[in-house]
């Protein structure tokens, strides 16, 4: 686990490496325990290094080729690199390290990029140099764990694992791309390659650039296919094989020459993961994050995970910690967190914050559940809004209404300011959500079985990537690794070709339910509770009861309620001051009714103040330089 950036120029002009090595800088917290750079002509590369697996110097980065003729640059962890490197042995390549970055450097020699990028179990973003065809490929994982941006400029492709990394070159100057900003507003995430940041996009999940002195040129070598599902495989099959998979996932990504911890929440998913990883780590190190509940009401109530977090721990006596966090942590907390998250994704991210600087303390590499209910069907609330629609319109009318988190084309037509909402408008938001299902193959809209699995693709392909980078900026803040067992390719593989029968144990009541009672969203709601029946199923022997019968729970602070008391005058304070930083995209009167609204009781807006608060600080940090004290 690293960081790297790199600059190349397709004239053939020479690149100044103290350019690169700048930018490597910015990348500290990324690899704290050596780095490296180098330089040929038209292109430069410098990392950042997290020893991981092999500590010695002879796996540090870039890392050169034998013959000299290839360079890498990797950020990642490969954990299936022990059986391509015996594959690759008996072709001949003879290895000088124990490191998972020599097999990806060989593979790539051995059987090309392209497919060395698809036999890899495991997450990685990466930049090889060719030196006799002056070629640069980069590439990221099929899931887009680990990410890399570019950016471009008279001639020049500058590309790092952090945006921050760019600030670095003189020529860099942060502006908002408000076509970006509105798409942001909808949806609180970013479906297309842009970022918040004018000019600067994120490379796709399981796509390879390559460039050289005739251009670029761009391949995607996997995608998600939740399509063609298997209806042969029998009940037994389904349970067993999601076992094995899960704990031979498990004990695959257990792989490193450094300590191994785990996040451990209440629910199935984290348990599951504690479960497989137990049976071998003794003494295995968890971590929770909980809320100081006092003031909270509601739902929000249910937030705190911690009493059930000690439970299991106590049932896998594991040794276990706990980070409390109260309302007042918002205040400390945010600046850091939009200075690492720098890519606005998602809900409240800052508990993540908490927890992976706490794991920190005692690991350097930290099991997560994420990526369990994108592919096993975790939300069943979600999937009732469109398991009736008629056609491929209907359905796409029904799920974007849902996905529209934040605002809707009225809202931001009185949000942003009127010179904005015509640049952050170019296109419409309904065509950008219709977009994301473009390069799916053989989508079906007949049954409602097919709009559940168009939906587990949609989300694999937007909320999950927005939950893996939040994960990887923020646990890369303290210079953790997160692994995510669920992401394994052969778990993957299967729980695509899953029956949906198989994932809701609901289904058959959903379809049994009158088409009027779809309408009364609380009775809908409560009703389907049957999500991720499979791994239940599957998990059961190995977990206690009390995981097996809790709902499904996001790691959420109780925000709705902190912000009507105890946060109210930190709201207040930064999204209804004097000298607002987003004044010149966002009306300060819109801000302020929906504030007062939510502070009234008279509507929820957190999402949509957390949003606020992050855009905020996104342009005082990166537009004004601020900084947390």
């Amino acid at each position: 686990m690293c960081g790297f950036a790199g600059e190349f120029r397709a004239d053939g002009a020479a690149v100044d490496r103290r350019r690169t090595m700048a930018m490597r800088d910015m990348l500290a917290h990324r690899g704290p325990d050596a780095s490296g750079e180098f330089a040929d002509a038209n292109i430069a590369l410098a990392h950042r290094r997290l020893s991981v697996i092999d500590l010695s110097s002879g796996a540090n980065q870039p890392m050169i080729s034998a013959d000299e003729r290839w360079v890498i640059a990797y950020n990642g962890e490969i954990y299936n690199f022990r059986e391509l490197r015996s594959e690759l042995e008996k072709r001949g390549c003879v290895f000088r390290t124990r490191s998972d970055t020599e097999v990806l450097l060989w593979g790539c020699q051995v059987w090309g990029v392209a497919e060395t990028a698809r036999r890899i179990n495991g997450m990685a973003a990466f930049a090889l140099w060719d030196a006799h065809h002056a070629r640069l490929y980069l590439g990221r994982d099929r899931y887009g764990v680990k990410p890399l941006y570019l950016w471009r400029w008279r001639g020049s492709v500058a590309f790092a694992s952090e945006i921050k990394a760019f600030i670095a070159l003189p020529e860099f100057s942060a502006a908002v791309n408000r076509a970006a900003l509105g798409e942001y507003f909808t949806f609180q995430n970013l479906f297309r390659r842009h970022t918040l940041f004018a000019g600067v996009d994120l490379l796709p999940p399981a796509t390879i650039l390559i460039l050289d002195a005739e251009g670029e040129h761009e391949t995607s070598y996997w995608d998600f296919d939740f399509a063609h599902r298997d209806d042969g495989i029998g009940d037994q099959e389904a349970v067993e094989e999601t076992r094995r998979l899960l704990l031979r996932a498990v004990e695959r990504q257990l792989i490193a020459d450094v300590p191994v911890s785990a996040y451990l929440s209440g629910g199935v998913d984290s348990a599951s993961v504690v479960a497989g990883a137990v049976c071998h780590v003794p003494r295995l190190a968890t971590f929770t994050a909980g809320f100081e509940m006092s003031a909270v009401e509601g739902i929000e109530r249910s937030f705190d995970e911690r009493r059930d977090a000690e439970s299991l721990a106590y049932h896998f006596k594991t040794e276990h910690y706990e980070q409390v966090i109260n309302s007042g942590d918002i205040r400390w907390a945010i600046p850091r967190v939009i200075w690492h998250l720098e890519d606005l994704r998602l809900g409240m991210s800052y508990p993540n914050y908490y927890i992976a600087r706490l794991a920190s303390k005692f690991a350097k590499v930290c099991l997560s559940g994420a990526g369990g209910d994108e592919l096993f069907g975790g939300y069943p609330w979600r999937y009732y809004r469109v398991f009736r629609s008629l056609d491929r319109n209907a359905y796409l009318r029904a799920y974007y209404r849902f996905w529209q988190r934040l605002t809707t084309a009225d809202d931001r037509a009185s949000m942003f300011r009127q010179r904005v909402f015509a640049d952050a408008e170019t296109v419409d938001s309904s065509a950008i959500f219709a977009g994301v299902f473009d390069r799916a193959r053989d989508l079906r809209y007949q049954t409602p079985e097919d709009h559940i699995a168009n939906s587990l693709y949609f989300e694999c392909k937007t909320f999950l990537p927005g939950l893996l980078l939040v994960g990887d900026k923020l646990a890369m803040a303290s210079g953790l690794e997160e692994r995510f067992p669920f992401l394994d390719n052969d778990l993957v593989d299967f729980a695509q070709r899953l029956p949906i029968r198989h994932k809701l144990a609901d289904l058959e009541h959903m379809l049994s339910i009158d088409e009027d009672a779809l309408h009364k969203k609380t009775l809908a709601s409560s009703s389907y509770d049957g999500g991720k029946s499979i791994l239940r199923r599957a998990m059961s022997p190995l977990l206690p009861a009390q995981a097996m019968a809790r709902p499904k729970q996001g790691f959420s602070a109780p925000e709705g309620s902190w912000y009507r008391g105890e946060n109210a005058s930190y709201v207040r304070e930064l999204l209804m001051g004097r000298d607002l930083a987003f004044e010149d995209y966002i009306d300060p009167g819109f801000v302020r009714r929906i504030v007062e609204e939510h502070i009234e009781g008279r509507a929820n807006h957190r999402l949509l103040i957390w949003s606020l608060l992050c855009f905020e600080w996104w342009c005082r940090v990166f537009l004004r330089g601020e900084r947390a004290n």
